[in-house]
C-alpha cells in the first residue's frame, strides 16, 4: 500500500532536493540520448551516407541496457563531481524509470520516450532503508500529529503524519514528490499477512452513474453533480488566458505558470475531498456490507466528450474501494 504525507523541508533542504531533481533529469536525458544514438546508428543506409550528419558507433558496441548504463554511473561520477551529491540509488531508479518507459514503447511498437525539459522531472525514489526513516511523533502542534523523516544526505525534516503507519507494516521505499506549492512523500509499506477473501455480508447497495445526476443508489437516493467545479474551471480559464498573453521567457510568464499550477492542485484537492467524503458516507450507511458499481470502461470514456465527468466517476470508484477496504 502507498501512504502519502506532506513534508516540510527548510530552505537549504528544498534547494538540495531541487538540485537533485535537476541532476536526475540530466542523467535521464543523457541515458536516453545514448539509446537513441545507438538505435539511429543501426538505421543508416548501406550504399550512401548523409551529407549533413551520420551516427558512427562501432558495430561491436552493445545496446545500452539498464545494467550497462547503471555500471557506467560510477565512472561518470569521477568525471563530473556534482553527480556525487546525489545518492547512487536515486540514479539507479532514474535509469530504471527510463528503461521501463523504453520497454513500454517497444511493446507498443513505436517511438521513444521524450526528453525531460527543465522542471519536468518532479519526483525521486529512495528504494530501500536499513531502518524506518520515520521518527516518533510529537504531541500537539497546529498541523496535527507531526513527526520527522530522515532521508540520505538530506537529514531530518518535519512530516505531517495525519494517519499512522499500521502495526506490522514496514517501509519499503519512499518517493519524494514536488508539487506546485508543497512537497510530499509517498511511503510504500508492506506486511507479510494473508488477506482473507471477502464473503457476502450485510445489505447490498448498488450505484448507477449518470449524466443528469452524479449518481443514483438502489435505495432511491439521488446525488446531484457538484456545482463548485463550474466556478473553479471558470477561474482556471481566466488564469490560463493570462498565462497565454504573457511574453515567452519573461518573469511574468513564470509567475502566471506557477499560479496555474497551484490552481490545478487546488481543483484536484477539492474534487478528491468531495468524492472521498461521498464514498465514506455511502460505505458507512447502516446495514450496508456490499457496494456494487456497474462495470464501465471508464478509461475509454475518458477520451471522449465526457472526459471531465468520467474522471470524477473513476475517482469515486477508487474512493469507494478505499473507504470500504
Amino acid at each position: 500500500m502507498n501512504y502519502r504525507y506532506r513534508i516540510y523541508p527548510d530552505a537549504s533542504q528544498e534547494q538540495m532536493l531541487l538540485d537533485w531533481l535537476e541532476i536526475s533529469r540530466k542523467v535521464y536525458n543523457h541515458a536516453l540520448r545514448e539509446i537513441k544514438d545507438w538505435v539511429n546508428s543501426r538505421k543508416c543506409s548501406l550504399d550512401y551516407c548523409s551529407l549533413e550528419q551520420e551516427y558512427i558507433i562501432p558495430a561491436s558496441q552493445p545496446f545500452p541496457t539498464y545494467y550497462n548504463q547503471q555500471n557506467a554511473l560510477p565512472k561518470a561520477k569521477k568525471k563530473i563531481p556534482s553527480l556525487a551529491e546525489v545518492p547512487a540509488q536515486v540514479w539507479q531508479t532514474t535509469i530504471r524509470r527510463l528503461h521501463d518507459a523504453w520497454n513500454y514503447f517497444q511493446s507498443k511498437g513505436f517511438g521513444f520516450p521524450r526528453f525531460k525539459k527543465f522542471g519536468q522531472l518532479k519526483s525521486m525514489l529512495f528504494p530501500q532503508f536499513k531502518a524506518s526513516p520515520l521518527t516518533p511523533l510529537t504531541k500537539g502542534g497546529t498541523k496535527g500529529g507531526m513527526g520527522g523523516i530522515t532521508l540520505p544526505k538530506i537529514g531530518r525534516m518535519p512530516i505531517n503524519l495525519h494517519r499512522p503507519i499500521p502495526d506490522g507494516f514496514v517501509v519499503k521505499q519512499v518517493r519524494v514528490l514536488r508539487k506546485a506549492d508543497s512537497w510530499e512523500a509517498v511511503f510504500t509499506i508492506e506486511s507479510d499477512v494473508s488477506i482473507p477473501d471477502a464473503h457476502p455480508h450485510g445489505d447490498a447497495l448498488g450505484i448507477d452513474l449518470g449524466m443528469e445526476k452524479f449518481l443514483t443508489t438502489s435505495d432511491k437516493e439521488f446525488i446531484a453533480r457538484p456545482k463548485f467545479l463550474t466556478s473553479l474551471y471558470r477561474k482556471l480559464e481566466l488564469l490560463q488566458r493570462k498565462y497565454a498573453r504573457t511574453k515567452k521567457d519573461s518573469a511574468n510568464r513564470e509567475k502566471a505558470r506557477i499560479k496555474v499550477a497551484k490552481f490545478h492542485n487546488h481543483i484536484g484537492s477539492v474534487r478528491k475531498d468531495w468524492q472521498f467524503k461521498l464514498a465514506n458516507r455511502l460505505c458507512k450507511k447502516d446495514g450496508i456490507g456490499m457496494i456494487f458499481v456497474e462495470d464501465l470502461n471508464l478509461k475509454a470514456m475518458s477520451r471522449g466528450m465526457l472526459r471531465k465527468h468520467t474522471a470524477r466517476w473513476r475517482l469515486l470508484h477508487s474512493s469507494s474501494i478505499y473507504s470500504n477496504g
